[in-house]
């Protein structure tokens, strides 16, 4: 594959160039690996070239990673080990080349890529915020494979290294910088074509850093800060890697209960490197790159890669006028949300509310976000300003006029969203789409309000909307494709993965979120504790507590989700005594918000203790079990149900296939 792959010379400076054709992103493939080992070998026997330099012709993408339908097509560990090990072939002879290598990185370089880039002799990167480095194989189930897991350990300080591969997390390029990743920052240029130009001025230096290097004028020094030497002395004792591996372990246990294999077999890898050398940690790397590779938790979360990325493209194809303004009417906790992460994609959002009071918590809300924003130094406090400037406060129908969409976030009541749509569709132009944002009333109904029901979409965000990834898209049989689109388009521009389904009870996510809880609320009559519960789905791989979920989601909203949807579909909704959650909200136990629910909630809700209150009702609604409710049992009730109500969704046509089924909040 030469076209993915090309190098120059420039005098005395071997250019290869990674540039895959009609891509976004450069991945590392068979045929990628083999077009690079065989331009390599040639220009290692050119006695013309005295350096090299690496580098991609896209200004967003060094190298994203391995190809993953190369690596989701491989049957056997075999033939996975067998990958690892022409990989890391393929980067050692980079490692030993005689003539420096120089990695010029300007925008994501992670996974393999950053694998390639810790083997050149030397790295330079663009300072700006679309640079990054990371090796995210964890959250494919994987290790990196390619010698990673050597590699980075002896780069950056130990603790890090570990924590880098053990999260996936992505590392700023200043991070980056004062880590030992990378040797050398270019300030991006600043003109008509800044990407262009700043990819072209990074090969030039990166050429004449080469040049330098060859001819000896040019010496790497990344001798760390005497306390970093002093760590790193102790990281190389017995005692010092027992501490830090020790405590590595205590934190991926306590996150994943030991249900990921990848993470703990990341640790032994690394351990057998630094223990018995490279040569074993290599081999050791290679063969749990394979017996990973072939485990069912890889497989299943490569399937759920595929499936948030199909999430992340418009099947419904470019709206007629792409959304710039927004309106969002309430200013209440998903109001804001939704203003604040829209204002910081670049949307101009006019947050409206009646009560000023309102308002101004909502503004305070988006102003905290974004002053965390600077704290955690994801933006600059110029950059900060920049983003509030686009958001405009009001409590009047003020410059809705100009607003393409209208989010609306009003109680949950068919009459009042009935009365804001009818207020509102005099002031918005005829183009306008009116969103309803809503857990579970009919958008079908909300739309019999409207003038143009073919303008008129659910948009359900899920709290808090700047952390959940996920926006459910609900369409109603008047909804037109062009409002679809528009409304898709601007849920990925919020940066959400999006899932289209059909109106209809519950929609999918909160028809599934009430299934379990339904089960939930049986299990908690039958006597099982409300501990027992949340340990149990969380022993399962439930990020949290079901119980705990409950609190969080709001115990009011639940009763009414619950009652609805046992209303809508019988027997199947209706194992369940609603009763218990109408009685808790009747005695104020709404859960986090009110600090007091199934837990009682300390400062901030940092603490919680069981509510002696709500165990008593529990006596007063308690039923006998029809078999004794072990931990697997409980489990396996609380995810059938999820699971069946999942397919009868798609045999109703709620979702239109399972790739909607990414309900992972």
């Amino acid at each position: 594959m030469a076209e993915r792959i090309s190098f120059k010379i420039d005098e005395d400076v071997a250019v290869i160039k990674f540039d895959a054709p009609q891509s976004k992103v450069n991945v590392l493939s068979r045929a990628v690996l083999a077009s690079f080992t065989s331009i390599f070998d040639e220009i290692q026997k050119n006695d013309a070239v005295t350096s090299i330099v690496l580098t991609s012709g896209k200004p967003e993408c060094f190298i994203a990673g391995a190809d993953i339908l190369m690596l989701d097509a491989c049957r056997s560990a075999e033939e996975l080990i067998k990958l690892s090990k022409d990989g890391q072939e393929a980067l050692m002879n980079i490692e030993r080349s005689t003539k420096p290598v120089v990695a010029a990185v300007m925008g994501s370089c992670l996974g393999g890529g950053l694998e390639v880039a810790m083997a050149c002799q030397y790295r330079i990167a663009v300072k700006d915020k679309k640079t990054v480095f990371g090796l995210p194989e964890v959250m494919l189930g994987l290790l990196p494979g390619a010698g990673g897991t050597q590699r980075l350990p002896k780069l950056v300080p130990l603790p890090k290294a570990l924590e880098m591969m053990l999260t996936g997390k992505n590392v700023r390029v200043d991070q980056a910088k004062s880590l030992g990743i990378v040797d050398h920052l270019v300030d991006p240029v600043e003109s008509d074509s800044s990407d262009q130009d700043t990819l072209t001025y990074l090969e030039e230096v990166a050429v004449g850093i080469a040049r330098q290097l060859a001819q000896g004028t040019l010496r790497v020094d990344r001798t760390p800060a005497l306390f970093q030497r002093v760590l790193n002395l102790f990281y190389s004792t017995s005692f010092g890697l027992n501490m830090v591996f020790s405590k590595a372990r205590e934190t991926v246990m306590r996150q994943t209960k030991g249900l990921y294999p990848a993470p703990l077999k990341i640790l032994e890898v690394a351990r057998t490197g630094l223990d018995k050398g490279s040569s074993a940690g290599f081999l050791a790397e290679a063969q749990g790159f394979g017996e990973l590779g072939m485990s069912t938790e890889c497989r299943a979360l490569i399937g759920l890669y595929h499936g948030q990325t199909a999430c992340k493209k418009n099947s419904f194809g470019a709206p007629h006028r792409p959304v710039t303004e927004l309106a969002v009417l309430g200013a209440g906790l998903r109001g804001a949300g939704i203003a604040h992460v829209s204002i910081e994609r670049g949307f101009h959002v006019v947050l409206r509310d009646l009560f000023t009071d309102r308002i101004a918590w909502g503004e305070e809300q988006i102003r905290e976000g974004l002053c965390d924003a600077v704290k955690k130094e994801k933006m600059t406090c110029l950059e900060k300003d920049g983003v509030y400037s686009r958001l405009f406060p009001t409590p009047s129908y003020d410059r809705l006029e100009r607003a393409e969409m209208v989010i609306e976030c009003v109680s949950e009541d068919v009459e009042t969203k009935h009365a804001v749509i009818r207020e509102m569709e005099d002031r918005v132009s005829p183009h306008c789409i009116i969103a309803t944002s809503t857990y579970t009333l009919s958008i079908t109904r909300i739309a019999e309000a409207s003038k143009r029901p073919e303008k008129v979409i659910g948009m359900h965000y899920f709290s808090p909307v700047d952390k959940a990834p996920l926006l459910e898209v609900i369409t109603t049989a008047k909804t037109d494709n062009d409002t679809i689109a528009s409304a898709v388009d601007v849920g990925l521009r919020q940066g959400k993965v999006v899932i289209v389904v059909k109106d209809g009870p519950g929609f999918y996510t909160m028809r599934l979120l009430a299934s379990a809880l339904s089960e939930a609320i049986r299990l908690l009559q039958e006597g099982v504790s409300v501990e027992e519960l949340d340990n149990a789905s969380i022993h399962f791989g439930f990020p949290v507590g079901v119980v705990t979920l409950i609190d969080q989601v709001g115990v009011d909203v639940a009763a009414r989700v619950v009652d609805d949807l046992a209303n809508a579909f019988g027997a199947r909704f209706g194992g369940t005594d609603v009763s218990v959650l109408k009685e808790m909200v009747m005695r104020g136990f709404l859960g986090r918000k009110s600090d007091k629910g199934w837990y009682l909630y300390g400062d901030k809700g940092k603490e919680k203790w069981d509510n002696p209150e709500v165990e008593a009702l529990m006596q007063e609604h308690q039923i006998e079990p029809k078999k004794e409710n072990s931990q697997e049992h409980i489990q396996f009730r609380l995810v059938t149900r999820l699971v069946n109500e999942a397919i009868l969704c798609l045999q109703q046509g709620i979702i239109a296939s399972p790739v909607d089924n990414l309900d992972d909040t």
